[in-house]
């Protein structure tokens, strides 16, 4: 096959980087399926291709449905996660001078990002911040002042949980952030976490679509699920009726599971005292809420999309591709470790698959930190998942992994992931560089800067958890 043509990237930034060494074919049909799938999922085209408005009669359609903006009062922009930006740039330049006022908390704001009405805040990402509470007010008294001829319209995805930080009376900014930081080193999953930080929060949970609720106001949501469970989105312009997005949406975690969380995980004695004795004391009152039937959601990605777009898009290179899984869980680097046994038992034995052939997989594998004072540099779990691969990839030549969080980026840095191939532990000997003590210590990031073995996009528009592309030679 000829991979020799100049493909125009628009995704992934350090392209010419990822591709001045190593296992250049292997390298140019990873990144290039890569970019194609994050083209196809970001939301502003997503969100485009089933809403407009025509100006002249005021009518708002998305999808079948349509709505007369004349006899709204006020129209609202709110939103948080971490494909925010593309989300409410979308949003607000189809409502053009029919939307009042916008608010958005971002974890990165660019200098393309151009946004119509709306003020963004940028908020902390995985670990709250003063300026997401300073917004989360200033959403309370847009909501609180809001009349039963308003409209909201929200975009959420994930990271919202962390960006949308407004705790309960009695629970401060400093005792979210701890929960937040003792939870995600804890490793719990994602909806464990979740019901933790849902249950002590005025906003997240459903709490702030109870708000617009019991103000009377009209709620339309568009979310990113980046739940492993969501099944592929299908036609994203009929509403959604099983929609589960913090904080628009109806909640299923619940004061019993924050509750397992904390015993499971042995947290009583960690976690901030007021919380765990709120948390285990509180009634039906701290409940969040499990059903909005009067709003009306549109859920624009799932983490299956991803792994059915970038087989699609293999294929249409001629490359015979299959979906290992949507579910991948587990230490980071353990998958990393998988992934190459995986690669080399298909290259020598041609089990479970004929190489050549691409191996898609996406979920969200966990980095567990026992001890925060061992750790040495900076990292994630897809730039931990990628360099662990990297240890066997030797074996293997010309197989490549790329590892990205699907939003861009990845744990503590700017980076979306990392890539490595059959070549990469050699160059990091040849540059002084131990694979193995940057894993003990949590200095993937470093180690891969170090051999160009990096992945840079900014924001991507989508949030799809961890997104990965193999490709395996022939041998």
């Amino acid at each position: 096959m000829d991979y020799t043509y100049q493909y125009q990237y628009q995704k992934i930034k350090n392209h010419n980087e990822i591709l001045a060494q190593g296992d250049t074919d292997s390298r140019r049909i990873v990144i290039e399926i890569t970019d194609k799938t994050l083209q196809r999922l970001d939301s502003y085209h997503r969100i485009k291709s089933i809403m407009h408005m025509d100006i002249d009669s005021g009518i708002l359609h998305i999808g079948e449905r349509q709505w007369d903006l004349t006899v709204k009062k006020n129209i609202y922009l709110l939103g948080a996660g971490k494909a925010c930006n593309h989300m409410a740039m979308a949003v607000s330049e189809i409502l053009g001078d029919y939307l009042t006022k916008g608010i958005v908390i971002v974890k990165i704001s660019e200098a393309a990002d151009v946004f119509n009405k709306t003020d963004v805040y940028i908020g902390g990402h995985p670990l709250p911040n003063e300026e997401g509470l300073r917004a989360c007010n200033e959403i309370l008294k847009l909501v609180d002042n809001a009349v039963p001829d308003d409209l909201f319209i929200g975009v959420v995805s994930g990271g919202s949980s962390a960006l949308m930080c407004c705790p309960i009376d009695g629970i401060s900014l400093e005792d979210e952030v701890q929960v937040a930081d003792i939870m995600l080193k804890s490793g719990a999953d994602i909806f464990e976490i979740n019901a933790v930080r849902r249950h002590i929060s005025k906003l997240n949970g459903g709490m702030l679509a109870k708000r617009i609720k019991d103000r009377g106001a009209e709620l339309i949501a568009f979310g990113i699920s980046d739940a492993v469970e969501s099944p592929p989105t299908g036609d994203i312009g009929i509403p959604y009726k099983a929609y589960r997005a913090t904080p628009f949406g109806p909640d299923q975690t619940t004061l019993d599971d924050a509750r397992r969380v904390i015993r499971d995980y042995d947290m009583a004695d960690k976690l901030p005292k007021n919380v765990v004795d709120y948390l285990m004391n509180a009634g039906e009152e701290g409940e969040t809420p499990k059903a909005f039937p009067e709003n009306t959601y549109y859920l624009i990605n799932t983490l299956p999309d991803a792994c059915i777009y970038a087989k699609e898009i293999a294929e249409e290179m001629g490359i015979p591709a299959y979906i290992l899984t949507s579910f991948l869980g587990g230490e980071a680097k353990e998958a990393g470790t998988v992934l190459a046994s995986i690669a080399r038992e298909v290259q020598k034995y041609g089990n479970p698959f004929k190489a050549p052939c691409v191996l898609i997989a996406a979920g969200e594998a966990t980095t567990k930190i026992d001890d925060s004072s061992e750790i040495e540099g900076h990292g994630g779990p897809s730039q931990e998942e990628t360099l662990s691969f990297a240890l066997a990839a030797s074996k293997i030549p010309g197989a490549c992994l790329l590892s990205i969080d699907s939003e861009g980026t990845d744990g503590t840095t700017t980076a979306a992931g990392g890539i490595t191939d059959s070549t990469s532990y050699k160059r990091a000997l040849d540059k002084g560089t131990d694979i193995h003590h940057a894993l003990r210590k949590h200095a993937s990031h470093e180690a891969l800067k170090e051999i160009g073995d990096l992945v840079i996009t900014g924001n991507t528009g989508t949030n799809l958890c961890d997104f990965n592309v193999l490709y395996i030679p022939k041998g």
